[in-house]
């Protein structure tokens, strides 16, 4: 007699990014490192939803997840995601959503920065470690989730090393660098304050350091954590309660935190500009949600950039790698086309 099988759940992928949406709109949808566990908890309970991986950074939410009831579980989760949020139907149009063998390209491409913001960038793929790890202290991971994710990594490390997409900035943190260059007109002579010691600001710090920047400092609200960044970059640390009062010196400020609030205010700004005798100041905020008021851009001799300006920066990064582009996404294909039949066809004894 034949046995009988049972198919595996299917790999599908909702979610929205940089391309999709506003970073006024993702930031709705951000979800800290800290919470990803819950978060993914709070998924994998939605009907139709067997396992999920839940990523979440500075330019994409989306979620990982396997079914045998698609619809189900597509509707259930934009359901849960959009909430309570205003304009739902407008946002629903945001998230985009793959189903197997997209859905697998799309998060090898994610894997190898291919679908970065900033092509190649180096975050990405200890961010969607980080996601794996959060999914499987969830338990949201089995067997499909454990599988894919365990083999995922090796195409991120093949991209990266088999082509040229790591040439030139690399990281978000390198393109603030650059805006900063650029609105200064040079680094020589700048006083640059970082508010934050993440990764984000730790590669911000070193490619101030690298570009000449002579005069770095560093808040954070844990002060160890921004000792030990200070050092690494020759920079001097201002404790987090103390560094408002620093902005009469300083040129730029670059912000990046986990905050889920401002932490720069106009109000704030008001007073520390009628000190600076008529010297502008640069906000350039790397935090998603916002941790700068936009607001802060009414009071005079303020500018304020936020990521969605950093996207406008690399637009020209992108077309000047192209054919690394390309190479690596012909690698992510010839990958898949290897990888699928196992990872998404496999099937197994059904259970008696």
């Amino acid at each position: 007699m034949e046995p009988d099988f049972a198919e595996l759940p299917q790999l599908h992928c909702l979610g929205l990014n940089y391309r999709t949406s506003s970073l006024e709109v993702r930031e709705k949808f951000s979800v800290s490192r800290k919470h990803l566990a819950l978060r993914n908890a709070e998924l994998a309970a939605l009907p139709g939803v067997e396992e999920c991986v839940l990523l979440s950074t500075c330019n994409r939410t989306e979620l990982y997840y396997w079914t045998h009831d698609a619809e189900a579980a597509h509707s259930g989760i934009l359901a849960h995601m959009l909430g309570c949020v205003p304009c739902a139907g407008e946002i629903s149009a945001c998230f985009y959503r793959y189903a197997e063998d997209e859905a697998l390209e799309h998060l090898a491409c994610v894997a190898a920065g291919l679908d970065s913001m900033v092509v190649g960038e180096t975050e990405i793929f200890g961010q969607l470690k980080d996601a794996y790890r959060a999914a499987q202290e969830a338990a949201t991971t089995s067997t499909c989730a454990n599988r894919t994710f365990q083999r995922i990594f090796s195409i991120g490390k093949k991209v990266r090393s088999e082509t040229r997409i790591t040439s030139g900035p690399t990281s978000v943190g390198a393109v603030a660098v650059m805006l900063a260059q650029r609105v200064l007109g040079g680094l020589a002579g700048a006083n640059v304050l970082v508010v934050g010691a993440g990764e984000i600001a730790r590669s911000t710090a070193q490619s101030l350091c690298s570009r000449g920047a002579e005069s770095i400092f560093v808040a954070n609200r844990s002060y160890d954590r921004a000792v030990a960044l200070a050092e690494q970059v020759g920079g001097r640390v201002i404790r987090f309660a103390e560094w408002v009062p620093y902005l009469e010196q300083i040129d730029i400020v670059i912000v990046s935190t986990a905050s889920p609030v401002y932490v720069v205010s106009p109000s704030v700004l008001q007073g520390t500009q009628q000190t600076r005798e008529g010297r502008p100041l640069f906000l350039i905020d790397l935090s998603v949600p916002r941790n700068v008021d936009p607001a802060c851009s009414r009071v005079q001799g303020v500018h304020v950039y936020d990521m969605d300006d950093l996207q406008a920066m690399v637009a020209d990064t992108r077309r000047l790698r192209g054919a690394e582009i390309a190479g690596g996404e012909k690698l992510v294909h010839e990958w898949v086309l290897e990888n699928a039949p196992d990872l998404l066809r496999r099937k197994r004894f059904a259970s008696s």
